[in-house]
Parts: structure tokens; C-alpha cells; sequence
């Protein structure tokens, strides 16, 4: 009696063990992502288009990692992009992002970029933005900040300040650096206005003719 009351105790703990352990089969599937809660850091833009290797680094966040790895997790359309994060792509990578003041950034392959700052408020006057270019081909449309603030753009070659257009920037392994605006569709056309008729003015007389009725010796 005593050995049967023993079995059954030793049988319900294993029992509770094995539910309240999860399978090894299922903890090598279902892998937990590192989550990025609120911290110091701030929200500037989304991930609107990503394929391939695209990898966002957040330094300044705070990051909940339950599954270790030496690679940060793969990014995907809806990530958050925070200020100080850096993106960088792979061979076969490119990614889209957008940002909160209208600024659009598209990265090609083997390209990656740091968010060094951003400060943009709609209704501010100290609107400010630094990205940090080390390597690929970007090509991005100038939001709002280029237009009313101070927005630049750093290479390794020079930093440069963006007003208002739509550049291409290609960043060699050795440093070269190539820029190039494009133009925005519709304007590649020359307005052409019709011809104006100029109507022929009547020549003006430069000689005054001579007067015989003034007087010489008055």
C-alpha cells in the first residue's frame, strides 16, 4: 500500500514537471525576438519595405532578449526606427524607411547608415538632422527638415547639406564617394512658352530741328 501511494506521488510530479516545462522540440522553434521597450530614445521612423539581410541595431534602447544571438533579428515592414539606431543590409538586402518628417531613405545592398540626430517638431524652429552614411548606394526625398531646418547628410568624403532635393549617394569600399541628383518625374520636360510678337516701336528723332525763331543775341 505504502509502494502504490509512492508510485502515484512520483507519477504526478513527473506529470507537473512535463507541463509546466515546455518541449525541447518547441523551445528550439518558437524562438523569442528581442523586443525594444520605451526608453530615452526616440520614435523617428518606420520600416516600410525591407527583403533580404536588413539588420536595425538599437543602441540607445532597451532591448528585452530572451533567445541570445549574436545577430540582431531580421527587419521587417512596421519596425520602429529610433534616433542612434543603425541599419545596414546585406548582399541580397534593401530596405525602405520613412520617416516622421516626410523624409523617405531607400538603402540598397551592403549599405549601412546611423541615425546619428534627428529633432523635428512641426510647429519647431530648430529642426535639425544628421545621418551617418559609411557604405552603399542611398537614394531618399528630403522631408520637411531639409526644407525649414538644417539637415545633413555625412561621408566619409564630406558632410553635406541637403535642401530640398532628391539625391543619390554611392559610397565605394574605398571611400569614393559619388552624389547625383535626380530629377522628380514631370519635371524632366522644359516648359516651353509660345512666341511673343514684338511690335516695332517708331524710331525717335534724336536731332532737334532748328528753330528760326529764337532769338541769337537775346
Amino acid at each position: 500500500m505504502r509502494i502504490h501511494l509512492i508510485v502515484q506521488l512520483l507519477a504526478s510530479f513527473v506529470l507537473a514537471f512535463v507541463m509546466l516545462t515546455p518541449g525541447p522540440m518547441l523551445a528550439q522553434t518558437e524562438r523569442a525576438q528581442p523586443a525594444v521597450q520605451n526608453s530615452s530614445a526616440n520614435f523617428i521612423g518606420t520600416v516600410v519595405t525591407a527583403t533580404g539581410a536588413v539588420t536595425i541595431e538599437h543602441p540607445s534602447a532597451v532591448v528585452v532578449q530572451a533567445a541570445l544571438s549574436d545577430q540582431p533579428p531580421q527587419a521587417k515592414v512596421g519596425d520602429r526606427v529610433f534616433m542612434g539606431d543603425v541599419v545596414q543590409t546585406g548582399a541580397d538586402g534593401r530596405v525602405g524607411i520613412n520617416f516622421t518628417d516626410g523624409t523617405s531613405f531607400n538603402l540598397s545592398s551592403n549599405a549601412k547608415m546611423t541615425m546619428t540626430e534627428f529633432v523635428y517638431d512641426p510647429n519647431g524652429k530648430s529642426n535639425s538632422t544628421l545621418f551617418k552614411l559609411a557604405n552603399g548606394t542611398f537614394t531618399f526625398v528630403a522631408g520637411n527638415i531639409a526644407k525649414t531646418g538644417d539637415m545633413k547628410i555625412d561621408t566619409p568624403a564630406a558632410t553635406m547639406g541637403i535642401r530640398g532635393t532628391t539625391p543619390r549617394i554611392e559610397i565605394s569600399d574605398d571611400g569614393t564617394v559619388r552624389f547625383a541628383t535626380l530629377v522628380e518625374e514631370g519635371k524632366s520636360k522644359l516648359l516651353k512658352k509660345p512666341a511673343t510678337r514684338v511690335t516695332p516701336q517708331p524710331e525717335q528723332n534724336i536731332y532737334h530741328r532748328f528753330n528760326p525763331g529764337i532769338c541769337r543775341g537775346c
